[in-house]
This record gives structure tokens, C-alpha cells and sequence, in this order.
């Protein structure tokens, strides 16, 4: 499904920070600098729920930046976002995932001397046996149970059953990816932010990939993704975001962002017509 299809855009106008029908998460004034680099300036950006959301962008763009900031992995100078409703500005990591707003890496965090099925059984939210009074009055073996049986359902959903023992340092770049796909599901999230997923892989797993992407928006969730690849982008969302210099300078259905002039020129350069004219 895309934007020209997907009833949710329907009567939504291509333009940045446009209002959506039934925003997940809402960012506003959002600002972030370096010594004098300002690397983040986003007026307004809304994501619609239940939507794939591509956000685009040359390198340097600002756009993992802005991720880094929405789930508490750095702090803002300046702004306001609310996810579904609730502030998080000056949240912590870990509090943002609780939540449900949980991202992925472009450099996966698989942690290497762990298990496959450790590596999901962590991500795991609610642990009873992690406090005292739940490991002393029990009821967490019960828990436990649940949540390995949902790891390795996790584990085969994504073909990685059959490593499920080894160690995630002894995987390859793609099967990484999908292993923390996977971790990212096992938090039960309600908005997925992923971090250039198909950097690194190969065009088999690529499509493994992009099957499950959308298989999580059609299960509820909700997708805000960065990615590079524009066939990606463009077969795969149902709204593009494209940022430049740190602000959103364009959104809207695929098909009208990739023939927006300002997003050929933030790709291209301004002079690309006459250095192809020459």
C-alpha cells in the first residue's frame, strides 16, 4: 500500500509539517546544535498512525540526529514531542522505549557473546524476576515462559530459528539486522523507528526485510524509517518525510516527493541542470 491508496493520506496535503488525521507522534520546535553546526531545526513533523513513514535525506541531513533525540539517546536544545499523547522531552533511553517508541541502529547492537534467544529474552519488557519483591513472591517463571516462547516464535518469524544458540557475534551484517528487527518486536512497540535497515545487506535478505516491514505495519504498529535506498522508499511507504541542513523541507506521497524540485536539488545540488546542460 501507498500514500495514493491508503485512505489514511487521503485529503492530506504535500506539504511540510502538514497536519495528520491521527498523529502517533507530533515533534515541534525541535532544535539541536553542535558548536555552531545546527544540526537539527524541525518546525513540525506529525506521523500518521498505522503508516509506514520513509524520511529521506543527503547525508548530513540531520536525520539520525532527530532519531537520536526523539528516543532519548541525546538531548535537545530546543522543542516539544509528544507520543500519542504523552510528553517525552528529557526522557531517558530506556524510558522511551516502555512506552512503545522503540528504534533499531544503523551500526547493529547485537550483543556478540550472548545467544540469539538471550539477545531477544532481554529486550523483553516487564521482568518480574528483575525486581526483588516479583523474584521473592514469584509468578515470574510463568513470565518467563510466555516471553521465551514468544522469542523463539520471534527467532523462526525472521528464519534465525536455526541459530537461535549461537552467538550473535557470529552472524553476518543482514542476519544482524534481522535479529534486531526482531529484539525490537520482542518490546512490543507501537511505533518501530529503524535506522537505515538495509545498509550492509544482501538483496536476498533485502527482501526478507522490506516483507517484514510491512507485515508490522499490517499487524498495527507504526513505521518511521531511514533509508538511503530510494526504490526502497519508494516501494515500500506510504508517506516520505525529506529532510536537509536539519529541516524538513518536503512531505508527501512517494510519487510527488521524488518529482518535488527542492528534493532533486537537496539530492543533486543546485546547479545540476546546467552542469548537465554543459
Amino acid at each position: 500500500m501507498n500514500a495514493e491508496s491508503s485512505p489514511a493520506f487521503q485529503g492530506v496535503a504535500p506539504l511540510p509539517g502538514v497536519p495528520k488525521p491521527d498523529p502517533i507522534l507530533v515533534a515541534a520546535g525541535v532544535e539541536r546544535s553542535f558548536g555552531g553546526l545546527r544540526a537539527v531545526a524541525v518546525d513540525r513533523l506529525e506521523i500518521q498512525r498505522g503508516s509506514i513513514t520513509g524520511l529521506i535525506g543527503p547525508n548530513g541531513a540531520g536525520k539520525t540526529t532527530f532519531f537520536n533525540l526523539l528516543t532519548g539517546f541525546d538531548r535537545a536544545d530546543a522543542g516539544t514531542w509528544h507520543f500519542d499523547g504523552r510528553p517525552l522531552q528529557g526522557k531517558r533511553a530506556h524510558q522511551v522505549a516502555r512506552v512503545g517508541m522503540v528504534r533499531t541502529f544503523q551500526l547493529t547492537k547485537a550483543l556478540g557473546r550472548l545467544s540469539l534467544l538471550d539477545n531477544l529474552l532481554l529486550a523483553a519488557p516487564g521482568q518480574r524476576g528483575e525486581r526483588l519483591a516479583g523474584a521473592v513472591l514469584g509468578g515470574w517463571r510463568a513470565q518467563e515462559a510466555a516471553h521465551r516462547e514468544q522469542a523463539e516464535a520471534l527467532l523462526e518469524r525472521f528464519g534465525l530459528a536455526p541459530l537461535s544458540r549461537h552467538f550473535a557475534g557470529t552472524l553476518s551484517g543482514g542476519q544482524r539486522k534481522l535479529l534486531e528487527m526482531a529484539r525490537a518486536l520482542m518490546a512490543r512497540p507501537r511505533l518501530l523507528m529503524l535506522d537505515e535497515p538495509m545498509a550492509g545487506v544482501n538483496p536476498a535478505l533485502r527482501q526478507s526485510l522490506l516483507a517484514h516491514i510491512q507485515e508490522i505495519r499490517t499487524e498495527g504498529a507504526t513505521v518511521l524509517f531511514i533509508e538511503h535506498d530510494m526504490d526502497v522508499v519508494m516501494g515500500t511507504s506510504d508517506w516520505v518525510v525529506v529532510m536537509a541542513e536539519g529541516r524538513v523541507i518536503a512531505e508527501g506521497p512517494p510519487a510527488a516527493v521524488g518529482a518535488d524540485p527542492e528534493v532533486i536539488d537537496a539530492y543533486l545540488g543546485r546547479d545540476h541542470g546546467k552542469a548537465a546542460g554543459a
